[in-house]
């Protein structure tokens, strides 16, 4: 059985700043997309398509569309193998935008469990291994959490807090 890997979608726009773009992905990550610098490396200027994206006004006009950003005024012609001929907006495939982005570190900012719980478990004196025995999961588990590459369920958080390091878990959304 094979492992299969999510491609991050992106599901907000949160701003566009001149030819800066910045999203929140489906992986929880914020990201910035430098599009001046995406352009420049894919060659945008050498197609006559992708070059009308150079004009800011077409530019401003992306929108989010189905986990990726397209351009409803930039017509792409697709022509099936019976001939028939499609109008499509121009879209990017949303991988090769995360690919092309960096983290937003302001929206970032917000501390990640990970930390939260590694710093509990530094001050309650224990080494990943054992709060990992005590908690009833495996080290490797808390290493993945800890390290923020790991999603965790409310349930398993509580009781990693709860029974592994004897705290109680509070959670707030403001």
């Amino acid at each position: 059985m094979s492992k299969t890997t999510k491609i991050p979608r992106i599901i907000k726009l949160n701003a566009i700043q001149g030819w800066k773009v910045y999203v929140a992905f489906s992986n929880g990550e914020y990201r910035v997309i430098d599009f001046e610098q995406f352009f420049d490396k894919h060659h945008f200027a050498a197609d006559p398509l992708r070059r009308r994206l150079l004009d800011e006004a077409v530019f401003q006009s992306l929108s989010l569309y189905e986990g990726t950003l397209r351009w409803p005024t930039v017509l792409d012609k697709i022509e099936l193998s019976n001939g028939m001929v499609f109008e499509v907006p121009f879209d990017l495939d949303p991988l090769v935008l995360y690919e092309n982005s960096e983290p937003d570190l302001e929206r970032n900012r917000g501390v990640k469990i990970g930390t939260l719980l590694r710093q509990a478990r530094k001050e309650a004196g224990l080494t990943q291994e054992e709060l990992a025995l005590r908690s009833g999961t495996t080290k490797h588990y808390i290493s993945r959490i800890e390290n923020n590459h790991a999603d965790i369920e409310l349930g398993t958080l509580q009781k990693i807090v709860e029974i592994g390091l004897g705290k109680q878990l509070e959670v707030q959304v403001r």
